[in-house]
Formats: C-alpha cells, structure tokens, sequence
C-alpha cells in the first residue's frame, strides 16, 4: 500500500509552505530517514524525511508550489510492497506555458513548449529560456529532468533580441555594450520574504541609530595564537573570535541593561538572562540561531555552539526553536570583508553589534605611531528606550573588554 508524503507540521501558526528542491525523482529508491524533499516556510528550510525504505513513486507538488500543512505532495511505495501505488507517471498538476518576449521568459497562453511548473522554476534559477529544454514527458512537456539536462548545455540564443547599446568614448569611438539582454524571475522564498518584512519593519516601528568605536585586536590575537593549539585539543573546536564578542557582550549588556530590553508599550521590560543570536549565512539566507543563556557559557561553549549553528545552517537543518527568541544580536560582516556598516536590529531587540575586518593601521600609542589589528564596532540601537550615553557606554564596554580580556575573569 502506498506511502503518503505529508507536509510536517513546521512551526506554530505556519498553515502554508513553499515545496522545494526535490532530492528524490520519480522511480528512485529512497533509505529510511533520507532526505526527499525541502520544505520552506518564512522562518526555516526543513526536510521531509523518508518513513519507510523504498521508492518515490508520484510527486502531487512541484518545486515552487505552495501546500498546506497535512497536505499529500506525493507517494512512495514501500520496499518489499506489491503493485497497487500510484504509476511513476508524470504529476498531474498544472503546466507553465511559456513564451519568448524581447529576450526573456515571459508565462503566457502560448502552448509550445508547455513546461511544468518544476522544471519552470530550474530555468529560471538558471536564466535558461524555455526553448532551450526538450521535452520528454507526456504531450512534449518539458519536466524537471529535462530542465535540467536544459541548464548543463548552453542556451539557445532568444528568439528576439535587444540592440546592445552603444557607450561613447572621450576618443570619439563607441564602446559596445557586452553581455546578455535577458531577465529571469525567481520566486520569492518564504524565508527570504519574511527577512524583508522584518527589515522594513524593524525601520517602520523603531528609532534606529548607530554608534561606532575601534578594537585593538592585539590582545585577543596573541592570546589565540598561544592557546589555540591546545585549546583545539581539550574541546575539539578552534577558538575563534566570536567566542570573546559574546563573553564581552555579556558583560556590557550587565553594565547596560537598556539595550538587552524590550520596548513594549506601555512598558519596558528588563531581562535578567542574555539570549545572543549569532548570525550565520546558511543556505537559504542569512539565518540568527540563538545561544540561550550565554551568560553561564564557557569559550568552548560557545566556540561548540557557533560551530554546529554553522554547520547545520549550511545544510538548512536547524531548528525552528534555535532561531526564535533573542535578546541581542551579533552580526560579523568582517568575515566578508566588510570594513564598516550600520547593522539593522532584528525586532523586537533592541541592540545589534556588528563586528567587521580586521587591518592593520598606523595608530598613535604613547606618542610613538605603531602599527596595530584595529577593528571598526557598530552598535545599532533602538533610541525609544537606550539613550546615545548608554550606546556609548555599551560599545566603550566591549572595546574596554576585548583590549584588555583579563577584565572578563575579574568580571570589571
């Protein structure tokens, strides 16, 4: 008997998702507990797993669709079943016709070729016109398998073009414009929508402002060169920077309880627990699990922390509870290369301090110019409830702190 595949339940009040990326074709066998199918909701990307070994043998949704929760998006039959599930045919769900306008893909009435809505979705990631795929499914539809075969080729060239433009030069010649005319769509993900709408609001519903100071990273820099071997080899993770941020953060945010609060009219409410979210880059976006209670963690705590929130977010597999909640932010642009930035807080918080590259410049030390690992903080804060001395104060604390660590046993 076949197999129902069900969207899980991915988070409280999430009623609608967005299927993703198939890891299964029809007709392929799946093990228990593997990976079939991406599901996006506006908070986390997760994977259905497989209930049972066996085969995928109907898809109801394409990648790009949206379901609802409980809803059936497909069928495998279990190994060691007899016949009796679903055919590995084509899904019956609707076709994408597809026309070519003036260099791009354009979704229209016309019926050469009629693409389905998956392999719609693969071509347009990949900028390939439709009239690039062959179709092979039933009636010449276009599948997600020929997609695919469509996008390792190169495209054919579109059926009407744009004139390149012409640049003039100072020397009275023209510099013809190079490269292709056409556009594609991508679909919005529910994750990379929701980031939007909590940026705009966050700038909407908040009086944000930014401070900024400069690091001496010397101190921190030669104290992880000497340790970090040994480091390495008591607790199996490296020691990082970060790791020296959220201890200091910690601190400041003891010395300033304003920008660990929450504005919530017509009160303010004081939290005597640090939640700091980390902000990672994971594989659908930029993502923010917390480390809960990070006031009673070690530097192999969080170092431990920091390196599994990284490794899962690459594979899309935290958890919606790691990144819910949050105190206060902390967000390393440097890592990218960033020299200075305004990081924008993540409501309801009221602080975010962004870290950014660490260069050597000259700076004046006892009168003598020498040359020192300066790094540039910023610290965006909500000023309906944290005043600019307060700000201040907070990123004075953090400096005071990471040039000078010893502060941090002595808690001063």
């Amino acid at each position: 008997m076949p197999l129902e595949l069900k969207v899980p339940e991915v988070g409280e009040s999430i009623t609608e998702v967005m299927i993703g990326t198939w890891k299964k074709r029809e007709g392929d066998t799946v093990a228990i507990d593997e990976s079939i199918v991406e599901i996006e909701s506006d908070k986390a990307t997760v994977e259905l797993p497989a209930p049972r070994a066996g085969t995928l043998t109907k898809v109801l949704k394409g990648s790009g669709e949206k379901a609802k929760v409980g809803e059936v998006i497909g069928y495998m039959e279990p190994a060691g079943a007899g016949a009796g599930a679903p055919a590995a045919t084509s899904p019956a769900q609707p076709v994408v016709d597809v026309k070519r306008t003036e260099g791009r893909t354009d979704i229209g009435s016309v019926q050469s070729p009629r693409v389905m809505p998956a392999a719609a979705r693969v071509l347009g990631e990949a900028g390939v016109p439709a009239t690039a795929a062959t179709g092979t499914g039933p009636g010449g539809r276009v599948t997600k398998s020929d997609a695919v075969a469509a996008t390792a080729k190169p495209a054919a060239p579109a059926a009407v073009a744009r004139p390149a433009a012409v640049v003039p030069t100072k020397t009275g010649g023209s510099l013809a414009a190079s490269g292709s005319r056409e556009e594609r769509y991508v679909l919005i993900s529910p994750m990379r929508q929701r980031i939007a709408e909590r940026l705009v609001e966050a700038q909407q519903q908040a009086a944000l402002l930014t401070t900024f100071n400069e690091v001496d990273m010397s101190v921190v820099m030669a104290l992880r060169s000497k340790f970090k071997d040994v480091f390495q080899e008591r607790h199996g993770v490296k020691l990082g920077f970060m790791s020296f941020f959220v201890r200091a953060a910690v601190e400041a945010l003891k010395a300033v309880p304003q920008v660990n609060a929450e504005y919530r009219e017509p009160h303010i409410v004081y939290r005597d627990y640090c939640d700091i979210g980390i902000a990672v880059g994971g594989g659908k976006g930029l993502v923010v699990p917390v480390l809960r209670n990070a006031e009673t963690m070690s530097f192999a705590g969080i170092e431990l922390a920091i390196n599994d929130f990284a490794r899962r977010a690459a594979d899309n597999k935290l958890k919606l509870d790691e990144l819910q909640g949050g105190t206060f932010t902390i967000s390393n642009g440097g890592v990218y290369g960033s020299m200075m930035s305004t990081p924008i807080i993540n409501p309801p918080q009221s602080g975010i301090l962004g870290l950014h590259a660490i260069q050597d410049r000259p700076m004046a030390v006892n009168g003598q110019v020498v040359i020192r690992p300066m790094m540039y903080l910023a610290l965006t804060y909500d000023h309906r409830l944290v005043d600019g001395r307060e700000a201040v104060t907070f990123l004075k604390r953090i400096k005071d702190t990471i040039e000078d660590p010893s502060r941090l046993m002595l808690e001063v």
